[in-house]
């Protein structure tokens, strides 16, 4: 009788043996003790301890990196886990920035990160360099930016240069004959004076020193992980100030990391937080707490930090005597790339300041150049008339509200939580100073190389504001 159905093998003596090898294996693996290898990989997960955590793995987080790791006090000695939501940069600030670098500010310190920065980015493979991997090539391109001040703001601009030099950086300053000589294209009616950069100024690929800076930083140790940090678990202590007035203490212990498109998390030990989260680091920062107290009090006092957009536009104006090969604006029109000509602005802030696009998207409003940018760009260099737009973009920065200057060092209240944000537009070119500051501070609890005293957080509780003439 012929027999349907299903046919089953025999096993054989040796894939018996086999199989009964292979299974006890899996009842050992889980057994107390033993690690289980039908747990999921988790490889793709943050570690379940670090030292450090920086939150946003930009410019300014990955420079604190690798400071962190270049002052540390042995090879090894500090773990740093930096935590970054966009695995592909598309939407940073670092990588939709026009990657200029000035001198021209009229605080000292200021100035003086931006001079070490030109130092580093003209050096940047003494710094950055991995053994086995090319050089990196940051096309510095040298070219001073030239601010024109009306007579109204003559007598500061005067001032900030004096400043300058005291500092270190090569200006000078030109009058109205001077600057047509040098720039004969340019309209002078109603500039009394001018100051130019002489060295060490100009623009350079954000792309290349963001991936020079995690190649390196990956070749310390660091390391990565794709994801949004969604909650701290903090400790309080209840302590008296001298004037007997109660204040909480906050350490924070353990930082939740969501991993992207997922509704799982990873509970990371921490000692340190770093807030380098840029555009978005309030929201960071209000997850630790900071801003819940009572208004006007120290706890009340939130990070005034927020998203702002900046349209770039690469454009060529094919009627410009020694002007025609393609030019970068920004949202004002402020800032041009061009030999000689670096900022295009009356005073010391850009005519549309107070005309911000809408930041809810990275979309470009085509109108806002036409009707906001062209004029002043037209006036102050008649060749412009004829100007065509190429291309645009859009990117985020983190715009501080109260005085458009960084962030930088401790929290008083949540106190191991550090910040490097609020540059308001400068961050990516000041980045190498700022990392190093905020390192030094993790590392020997102060300030060393440059004193950024000025831009600690307490500032924004006490209400002193630091002023900073020149916000490009």
């Amino acid at each position: 009788m012929a027999h349907t159905g299903r046919t089953v093998g025999r096993l054989g003596e040796g894939d018996w043996d086999g199989k009964v090898s292979e299974i006890k294996k899996k009842i050992k693996s889980i057994l107390p003790g033993r690690s289980c290898d039908l747990l999921q990989d988790t490889s793709h997960l943050p570690p379940e301890h670090s030292d450090v955590v920086i939150v946003g793995g930009g410019v300014l987080g990955l420079s604190v990196a690798y400071w962190l790791k270049k002052l540390e006090s042995r090879r090894g000695a500090i773990r740093v886990l930096v935590v970054e939501r966009d695995h592909t940069y598309s939407q940073a600030s670092t990588g939709l920035s026009v990657g200029g670098i000035c001198q021209q500010f009229s605080l000292p310190e200021n100035i003086q990160l931006s001079l070490f920065s030109a130092s580093f980015l003209r050096n940047v493979n003494e710094y950055l360099a991995v053994v086995d991997a090319p050089p990196l090539d940051l096309r510095f391109n040298p070219s001073g930016y030239l601010l024109l001040a009306s007579e109204k703001d003559a007598a500061a601009m005067e001032s900030d240069v004096k400043v300058q030099r005291q500092e270190g950086a090569k200006v000078s300053l030109m009058s109205p004959d001077q600057l047509r000589n040098k720039f004969p294209w340019i309209n002078t009616e109603g500039v009394a004076l001018a100051s130019y950069g002489m060295e060490d100024e100009g623009w350079f690929d954000p792309w290349c020193l963001l991936q020079g800076l995690r190649r390196k930083v990956q070749s310390l140790g660091v390391l990565f992980c794709q994801g949004e940090v969604t909650r701290f678990v903090s400790s309080s202590q209840r302590m008296l100030t001298t004037d007997d007035k109660a204040v909480v203490l906050k350490r924070i212990h353990e930082v939740h990391v969501k991993m992207d498109r997922s509704l799982e998390y990873q509970p990371v030990e921490c000692a340190i937080v770093i807030n380098a989260a840029g555009a978005w680091s309030a929201q960071i920062a209000a997850l630790a707490g900071i801003g819940e107290g009572p208004p006007g009090t120290l706890q009340g006092t939130k990070l005034p930090v927020e998203p702002r957009k900046r349209y770039v536009y690469v454009w060529h104006c094919p009627q410009g005597p020694g002007l025609e090969t393609p030019l970068v604006a920004d949202t004002s029109g402020a800032y041009f790339r061009r030999e000689g000509l670096g900022s295009n602005y009356l005073g010391g802030r850009s005519p549309t300041e107070q005309e911000e696009p809408d930041p809810a998207n990275l979309e470009v409003d085509h109108d806002f150049f036409q009707d906001k940018v062209w004029p002043h760009l037209a006036l102050r260099v008649p060749a412009f008339e004829t100007l065509k737009v190429q291309s645009a973009w859009a990117g985020y920065y983190d715009y501080n509200t109260f005085d458009q200057n960084g962030v930088v060092g401790p929290h008083p209240l949540v106190v191991n939580m550090y910040f490097a944000t609020g540059f308001s537009g400068h961050g990516l070119q000041q980045a190498p100073g700022v990392g190093r500051a905020v390192a030094e501070m993790v590392l020997k609890g102060r300030f060393q190389t440059i004193d950024l005293s000025p831009f600690l957080f307490t500032r924004f509780y006490l209400g002193e504001k630091i002023q900073e003439n020149n916000i490009i």
